[in-house]
């Protein structure tokens, strides 16, 4: 075999070599065999620190065409080319699962994407996206983007594409302008027109064309290139579907936590994430999962299975919350009273019930539950009822008072013997005393008539004020007969009248076996027990609105939930120093920055109750004095 020959062997097994192997290692990541990973961070005991700081990792630059990217902490290579330097050993943690704190309303979920380095390749780009599950919702975060270096030129070469269409586009509309034709056709034909070249903003419409006919547009439009104009507007209509076409897989800069460019597979990628987010009432876990997909030029070639789920249990200073009630003192009276009011029809001028009039039967009706409900109550006992009666104003204010009372009489009346009635069929007559119906008769009823004339919109306003000064007169037939004389007489006739003949009951009862007339008792402090419960569920703005007039240890807690350290450590210092007071202001200390009181009076808890000393793993504020100085060899 011949050199020549030997040489083109081997050039074609390497091509198919190398056009093989994408193929293999695609069907390796379809397989299962390689895909990314989601493990929880190292856990370190830090105390809080901004999320701009926890991403310093990654930063902006400018490609060579000026463009910006995102990319993870880099250098370059050799050749000039960026490099993903945080190329490091992943954080092997087995459980899937942490205790993370919640610090003034925010958690933050630090955890580790891990990407194989077999899971890389110069054509690909790997999309992963965290999905966040929160209290029944998913919500997708800011993806991570790993980036092959062929992928990333073919983006280039797209966008490049791109910039020399959007280069071919005229912006200056005066070069479709055949100014030389223009210049050579006034010279010669129209010499004095040509004359204005030098300084035609002198010259008005006007003026040229009454001296030659034409004004200057009509001029300068002949002259125009219409053809290349046209074809110039025909690519600015195209813009957006030459950049599609173009570029076919853009360059994303929002919305992305990393976008990393992979030149050498040496090594596998770690991306520490960070995301902080707002705790919100009942919240107790968060879960983290983990989608993405291999992607070649803008083709989705294969989804990457899901390496799992990852929990994170919020824990929060509303476990110190004390669950014990307060209690109140109430008076309890003997007596009781209730009322209410119905309306009842009565004829012009008649005092007799008639049931069948009007709305009477389901406004008598309602009465009459109620006086059952009343006699069935196994807690209180009806001694006696008073009827009002009112009447309306026309007639005579005498006849009305009278006419009053005879309804008063008529309502008691009627009442009474429906009561008797309901007591015989109920079978507890010897269970109650006689119950007693008073009658009163309330006369013309001026004070609703007030009431509902201020509220009628039907009246105009001078009418409004003429009634509201006639209801200054003493004599109440006065008063009626200057109404008379108003044009909104018909209208209170018709609608505010009927309304004022209403039948007032007010009923007295008595509890069931009490004997003094009035007693002692303690109830349940039901806004303190809601208090209690809105702290529980982490709605601390309310549970401090709810707790604030109490001033006790769970208003302190409600205060450090919101930051509001100072008037947390004022209620603080006043209260016994239990255990949980000691280890509350152990924690304000710390934020304090006195680390002597702090540690003071973690030691102090710790003393009184050892399950404050693994408790202190849990706050950030307590785990950095631990750490610091060394406080766990105080379980030791």
């Amino acid at each position: 075999m011949t050199s020549l020959a030997k040489c083109s062997l081997l050039f074609l097994l390497c091509t198919v070599f190398f056009s093989c192997a994408p193929v293999r290692k695609m069907e390796s990541v379809r397989s299962g065999a390689y895909a990314p990973g989601l493990a929880l961070a190292e856990d370190v005991h830090t105390p809080d620190v901004p999320v701009e700081r926890l991403l310093s990792d990654t930063m902006m630059i400018k490609d060579a065409e000026g463009r910006d990217l995102i990319i993870m902490k880099a250098v370059r290579d050799e050749n000039g080319d960026m490099v993903a330097s945080d190329v490091i050993a992943p954080s092997v943690v087995v459980a899937s699962f942490r205790n993370v704190a919640e610090r003034l309303g925010k958690v933050d979920l630090r955890f580790d994407i891990n990407v194989p380095a077999d899971l890389t390749d110069s054509r690909w780009q790997l999309r992963l996206s965290p999905v966040m599950h929160i209290m029944g919702e998913s919500v997708e975060l800011d993806p991570v983007f790993i980036t092959g270096k062929r992928y990333r030129a073919a983006q280039l070469r797209g966008y490049e594409r791109y910039a020399r269409f959007i280069d071919s586009i005229v912006t200056d509309t005066t070069l479709f302008i055949r100014k030389n034709d223009l210049e050579l056709f006034l010279r010669r034909n129209l010499p004095d027109l040509y004359a204005f070249r030098e300084d035609s903003s002198r010259v008005s419409d006007e003026q040229w064309r009454s001296a030659f006919g034409v004004t200057g547009e009509e001029a300068v439009e002949h002259y125009t290139d219409h053809l290349r104009k046209r074809m110039n507007a025909r690519k600015l209509g195209r813009k957006e579907k030459m950049f599609r076409r173009y570029v076919k897989a853009p360059i994303r800069t929002e919305a992305l936590r990393l976008d990393t460019v992979v030149v050498a597979e040496s090594g596998d990628i770690t991306y520490a994430y960070v995301q902080t987010i707002s705790t919100r009432p009942g919240l107790r876990k968060v879960e983290i999962e983990l989608e993405g997909g291999v992607f070649e030029e803008d083709r989705e070639m294969c989804r990457l299975p899901s390496p799992g789920m990852l929990t994170f249990y919020i824990s929060s200073l509303s476990s110190f919350a004390e669950m014990r009630e307060r209690f109140l003192t109430k008076v309890v009276s003997r007596r009781v009273e209730a009322n209410t009011s119905c309306y009842i029809e009565f004829a012009a001028g008649k005092s007799d019930i008639r049931e069948d009039l009007g709305a009477n039967a389901p406004e008598m009706g309602r009465i009459k539950r109620n006086i059952l409900d009343i006699l069935e109550d196994d807690k209180f006992d009806l001694d006696s009822v008073v009827i009002t009666a009112f009447a309306s104003p026309e007639g005579a204010a005498a006849a009305n008072r009278e006419l009053a009372l005879r309804r008063a009489g008529a309502a008691s009346a009627f009442f009474s013997d429906y009561t008797s009635f309901l007591i015989d069929s109920l079978g507890i007559a010897g269970d109650i005393p006689t119950v007693d119906f008073v009658s009163h008769g309330g006369g013309e009823n001026w004070r609703l008539f007030g009431t509902l004339v201020e509220k009628d919109t039907l009246i105009a306003p001078a009418e409004l004020e003429t009634i509201r000064a006639k209801m200054d007169l003493s004599d109440y037939d006065a008063r009626e007969a200057s109404l008379r004389q108003l044009g909104c007489y018909a209208h209170l006739r018709k609608n505010i009248y009927p309304r004022l003949r209403m039948v007032r009951f007010d009923f007295h009862l008595h509890r069931k076996g009490q004997v003094k007339d009035t007693i002692h008792t303690t109830i349940p402090d039901t806004v303190y027990r809601a208090g209690v419960k809105a702290l529980q569920d982490r709605d601390y703005e309310h549970a401090l609105e709810l707790l604030l007039p109490y001033r006790d240890y769970n208003t302190a807690i409600a205060f450090v939930s919101l930051g509001r350290n100072h008037n947390a450590m004022d209620i603080l210092q006043n209260l016994d120093k239990t255990p949980q007071v000691e280890y509350m202001m152990a924690l304000l200390y710390s934020r304090f920055g006195d680390d002597r009181k702090a540690v003071q009076h973690f030691l102090n808890a710790c003393s009184a109750d050892r399950n404050y000393v693994f408790r202190g793993s849990l706050d950030p504020e307590i785990a950095i004095l631990i750490n610091n100085y060394n406080l766990n060899l105080y379980d030791q």
